[in-house]
C-alpha cells in the first residue's frame, strides 16, 4: 500500500488521483489479518500535502470471547486523512516535521504508505469481545463443552460456594422456599 506521490505533490492544489487497492498487511497490533485490504482510495493535493479518502475492507482472524472458536471478522474502513511531506518535492530540502507526532507523513522518497492508517483504523474497528454470533451460548463452566454444538451432561444449577449451605438445607427439606403466610403480618413497612 505504498504510493509514489512525487508528481501529485508537484501538481496544483485540488488535483486528484484514484487508486484501486488490493494489498495485504499481516497484523493489526497482535491480531492476524486473514484477507487482503481491498477497496478504493482518492488522493487529493492540498496546500499542506495529500488528503487520502479511503473506503477499504479486510477481515481479521479473531477468537470468540464466549466459545473460543476461531472466526473471521469483516472490517469496513472509511477514513479521510491528510499526509504531510517530510521533504520539499521541488528543492529536496527537509521540511520541519509536524508538531503532532500522530500526523501521517510522506517519507523522504515521496512514498505515501497507507499501512499505518489502515492498521490504526482497523484497530479501532475491532470489537473488545468478539462473538462468533450474537446468540453464542459459550462454554459450560464445569466441563468446557461448547454449548453451541450441543448440551452437556453437567448440572445446570450453579451454586455460589457462599450459598452452598443454604442449598444443602433446601435439598434436605429443612428450609422452605415459599413465604410463610403466618409471618406475613410480622413485616415492618
Amino acid at each position: 500500500m505504498k504510493f509514489n506521490v512525487a508528481q501529485l505533490l508537484k501538481a496544483t492544489v485540488g488535483t486528484t488521483r484514484e487508486y484501486e487497492i488490493d494489498d495485504g498487511i499481516s497484523y493489526v497490533e497482535d491480531v492476524p489479518v486473514s484477507s487482503n485490504v481491498v477497496g478504493r482510495a482518492r488522493f487529493t493535493r492540498t496546500p499542506r500535502g495529500v488528503l487520502v479518502a479511503a473506503d477499504l475492507t479486510l477481515a481479521a482472524s479473531l477468537t470468540c470471547s464466549r466459545c473460543l472458536e476461531d472466526l473471521e471478522y469483516p472490517l469496513h474502513l472509511r477514513f479521510d486523512e491528510e499526509f504531510e511531506p517530510t521533504v520539499d518535492v521541488v528543492t529536496g530540502i527537509e521540511i520541519p516535521g509536524p508538531e503532532d507526532e500522530l500526523v501521517f507523513t510522506i517519507d523522504a522518497n515521496h512514498i505515501l504508505d497507507l499501512a499505518r492508517a489502515v492498521r490504526e483504523y482497523a484497530l479501532l474497528g475491532l470489537p473488545m469481545q468478539p462473538l462468533c454470533r450474537d446468540d453464542c451460548l459459550g462454554l459450560c463452566p464445569e466441563c468446557g463443552q461448547n454449548l453451541n454444538r450441543g448440551k452437556c451432561s453437567c448440572s445446570n444449577a450453579l451454586v455460589d460456594s457462599r450459598l452452598a449451605v443454604l442449598a444443602k438445607l433446601l435439598e434436605a427439606g429443612t428450609l422452605s422456599t415459599s413465604a410463610d403466610p403466618d409471618r406475613a403480618g410480622d413485616r415492618r413497612s
